[in-house]
């Protein structure tokens, strides 16, 4: 059996779960997640914990149980308490700053990029160089991050770019003659 399917999930008081043939719908405070179940792994609701079996004894199952044990853990996670990403912009010139649902960004090109963000999640800018993206699901809010870290990606001879709050960017020597 797979190390992390046998811990359950505790569900919160203020968290429904619906288990369905082939999905389980969470519904929280912070929106309602869905993930579509396989035939590998049995999910049942019992006094509040959530529990994962694997349905057989094949290797596939018990790496299954797993992954949706996690993934549905995440997902209990993200409708109760959500989850946050922070960036930040690092360079002579480089800001941001956070119109609706666009994220507008100044990153020394000739123009402005428009970043649109995806239904859910939410962004915010307490200072110019600084992005805090918020949303229910880890993944969505993982995929915003990287794709606007993706526009200008830390340098390793300066260190410009958009880059992670706790990353470390490995500044190399320079050319000596």
């Amino acid at each position: 059996m797979s190390r992390i399917a046998k811990y359950p999930v505790e569900v919160p008081k203020n968290v429904e779960v619906t288990l369905a043939e082939d999905q389980i719908t969470v519904k929280g405070p912070l929106g309602t997640l869905s993930q579509a179940l396989t035939g590998d792994v049995t999910v049942k609701l019992d006094e509040g914990k959530l529990t994962f079996v694997a349905a057989n004894e094949s290797r596939h199952a018990n790496a299954m149980s797993g992954t949706v044990r996690a993934l549905v853990a995440n997902m209990v996670t993200g409708v109760s308490k959500g989850f946050e990403r922070k960036l930040n912009l690092v360079g002579v010139g480089y800001r941001a700053q956070v119109q609706g649902d666009v994220v507008n960004l100044q990153l020394g090109f000739s123009h402005d990029l428009k970043h649109k963000l995806r239904p859910g999640i939410k962004a915010e800018c307490p200072t110019q160089t600084e992005i805090i993206i918020r949303g229910a699901s880890k993944q969505v809010v993982g995929q915003e991050a990287a794709e606007i870290r993706a526009y200008r990606k830390p340098e390793p001879y300066k260190g410009k770019g958009v880059r992670y709050a706790d990353e470390r960017v490995v500044i190399k020597e320079t050319k000596k003659k």
